[in-house]
């Protein structure tokens, strides 16, 4: 199968790739020798650095920043990550990523990792979850999601909105 790299996946692609629903946004790549330990698969702190690499384009899709000047901060409050299989050198992967749920200032990001199967259903190798919350760029509160960045949310993401 034909992986376009560090290039926005349409959900139609991630069908093609074995990745179902809720899954609308994706990226593929390929494991790098530098994402290796010591014992020759990828380091738990990879999959934290991919799941940044698509949080950064997917954001500006769903209209949350522009990443201006006069764009909101971006903090993360927490992350994890449940390491499901081993990965290897070379291997190509596409990661996902989706909002499950936002209040004013802040939302849940869910992530997975996958390794794409075209004739049949993607093998899963991690999920993660993120708390990412917005701030004022001048220091002074919080940022609210844009009314275009909730929207996208609910319609792309299903997304629920939680009360603050």
């Amino acid at each position: 199968m034909q992986l376009d790299y560090l290039t926005p996946i349409t959900p139609e692609g991630l069908r093609r790739a074995g990745i179902g629903a809720p899954w609308r946004f994706g990226m593929a790549d390929r494991v790098r020798f530098s994402e290796l330990d010591a014992l020759g698969h990828v380091n738990n702190t990879a999959y934290l650095r991919w799941f940044e690499n698509l949080r950064l384009p997917y954001l500006a899709a769903r209209h949350v920043t522009d990443y201006g000047p006069d764009s909101p901060k971006l903090v993360l409050k927490r992350t994890s990550c449940d390491y499901m299989a081993e990965m290897f050198r070379g291997m190509d992967y596409i990661v996902t990523g989706r909002t499950r749920a936002f209040r004013t200032t802040s939302f849940t990001m869910e992530f997975a990792v996958f390794l794409p199967n075209q004739d049949g259903p993607a093998k899963q190798m991690a999920a993660g979850e993120a708390i990412l919350v917005l701030l004022n760029r001048a220091g002074d509160g919080r940022f609210a999601i844009p009314p275009a960045g909730c929207h996208a949310f609910v319609t792309e993401d299903g997304a629920v909105a939680e009360r603050a």
